[in-house]
């Protein structure tokens, strides 16, 4: 429930406040008095953007801030998923700086006009002329029903397989045109991968066979080196192993008369030792490493082999090159399994469409069922604002398209009289009776989603007399439960028992105040006869007030 509100340097409005009741309050005045700069500034409150000027005073900011009592609106969970501390009564501000800059607060928090906005639809509703307009949209046909039916957990199921159902579609979009696109070069690659396969590429391969090949052109020059090493060591009377061999043994004798020569004996012993396995490595390495011209030119071809595919597939390396080759073994690997991929994605998105198909027709029957309470209702409305004849048909279609409501298309079909067929509302309707339906309808949204506050912004234009006396006694009755806060040009609504305020201009500026039951009889009276208040005008404000 909206408790308070104040606005501070607004368009034409310096400074107000108005303390709110919690049942009916009625706003009248004169055309021009400020009654849509009010609407603005709670459109701002509740996260509306800033359009043009906010701001009269150039020199400080524009202020619109308001108390709510939320305690029994079950509001925590939106305060908690947006880090908010949460309060049974709120304040909310809005502040707009003269450079336009804006800033909101929940409490003392800061928070974004997207939280703002959220928020905001749960505590008012507000319907303003134009939105008489609104009974063309589909989706607020739509939305109607599902609110008087209670379908929130039944279109959060639907719309969850439904973003399912969507991302498998595309998922096969995208598969089907992968498979398309790698038909298109399949030869090519069927060709190259069976050319990979040929060569039986292998790790490090490349490296190995280089550095062998390097070695075998290489076979006449490391033989003559080996055999030198080995003549040098081996030779019978100057080899390195004969010669050491002697002063190991002589320093041996020599053990009593030099007892260091035993420990250079010891390491001559290792030394020889290493030299005679060296000779036997340089034999071994001699007879190994043969120029074997057939075996030189079989590494040779395998290295051209490595290197023309390189080239050819512009690989910048051998690992880049084995990179390529799996890859192009797995696009045909692709390709070989696609048509069992795509017949599988296929029988999920078979499965997917027959899920969503099935949320979507229970939607369609709970609007069905609905849809006759939801005629009856706006009829029974219609009679008691002089429309005897009124018919209002609500149909609902099942369709094959997916929509995000459903799959569904809602129609509101209307004439005033019993003898024409009933067409589209928003064709066939006149201004007051869109007025008229409109009222019906948000009495019904209202009372069934319990919104605190709802406010009428003159929802009873090209209505008057008889009719208009009624439509006061609905708005009424509805403020008996709610908060209903009602714009209004016509004295019969403006009587109804409630707060009176009256916005008006004074110095170029607007205000507004709340009347006592004296002022109220004046102001009626005004309403009725113009700005010269005649006897007449009084006598019936008293009556219309019931004095």
């Amino acid at each position: 429930m909206l408790k308070s509100l104040t606005i501070e340097n607004y368009a034409l409005i310096d400074s107000l406040n108005v303390e709110w009741d919690e049942h009916l309050n009625i706003i009248t005045g004169e055309t021009g008095a400020g009654k849509s700069i009010l609407l603005g500034a709670l459109g701002l409150l509740l996260g509306a953007k800033n359009e043009g000027q906010a701001t009269k005073d150039l020199e400080r900011n524009c202020v619109v801030e308001a108390t709510f009592d939320i305690a029994k609106l079950n509001l925590e969970a939106i305060f908690e998923e947006h880090d908010l501390d949460y309060e049974p009564e709120i304040t909310i501000r809005r502040i707009i700086t003269p450079a336009g800059k804006s800033r909101a607060f929940v409490g003392d928090m800061p928070v974004q006009l997207a939280t703002l906005k959220e928020l905001g639809a749960h505590l008012v509703d507000i319907h303003s002329q134009h939105q008489n307009l609104v009974i063309s949209s589909e989706e607020f046909r739509t939305s109607t029903l599902d609110t008087l039916a209670g379908n929130a957990p039944l279109l959060h199921s639907y719309t969850a397989k439904l973003v399912t159902l969507n991302a498998l579609r595309a998922e096969h979009r995208t598969m089907s045109a992968e498979m398309e696109a790698a038909r298109k070069d399949e030869e090519w690659l069927r060709y190259t991968v069976e050319e990979f396969r040929a060569a039986k590429l292998k790790e490090g391969e490349q490296a190995e066979t280089e550095q062998t090949l390097a070695t075998l052109e290489s076979a006449d020059r490391i033989g003559e080196a080996l055999t030198t090493l080995r003549n040098a060591l081996d030779d019978e009377e100057l080899g390195a192993v004969v010669t050491l061999t002697r002063s190991q043994r002589e320093l041996e004798t020599l053990g009593e008369r030099y007892p260091e020569g035993a420990s250079i004996a010891e390491r001559l012993k290792s030394v020889v030792a290493e030299l005679k396995d060296l000779s036997t490595t340089a034999a071994d390495e001699a007879e190994r490493i043969d120029a074997d011209p057939e075996k030189l030119q079989k590494l040779s071809d395998r290295l051209n082999t490595i290197y023309s595919l390189e080239m050819k597939h512009r690989a910048e390396s051998y690992d880049d090159l084995l990179a390529k080759a799996a890859t192009f073994e797995a696009r045909l690997a692709t390709i070989d399994n696609s048509d069992t991929a795509l017949r599988e994605l296929e029988a999920r998105i078979a499965e997917a469409d027959k899920e969503c198909r099935m949320a979507a027709h229970e939607i369609h029957n709970t609007r069905v069922e609905v849809a006759t309470t939801l005629q009856e209702r706006v009829v029974a409305t219609l009679q008691k604002l002089g429309m005897e004849d009124a018919q209002f048909v609500v149909d609902v279609t099942e369709t094959e398209a997916y929509t995000p409501l459903g799959m569904d298309s809602v129609s509101y079909l209307f004439t005033a009289n019993r003898t024409t067929k009933p067409g589209a509302v928003e064709r066939i309707a006149s201004g007051g009776e869109l007025s008229r339906i409109m009222l019906a309808l948000k009495a019904l949204i209202a009372e069934k989603r319990m919104l605190p506050t709802v406010i009428f912004d003159e929802i009873d234009t090209g209505v008057s007399g008889r009719i208009a006396d009624a439509m006061g006694d609905i708005i009424a009755r509805l403020a008996e439960s709610m908060q209903i806060v009602d714009i209004t040009h016509l004295p019969q609504v403006a009587s109804k028992s409630g707060a009176h305020f009256v916005v008006y201009k004074e110095e170029g500026r607007t205000n507004i105040r709340r009347l006592t039951k004296t002022e109220r009889v004046g102001e009626i009276a005004k309403m009725l006869s113009g700005s010269e208040i005649t006897d007449a005008a009084l006598k019936q404000a008293k009556i219309l007030l019931g004095k």
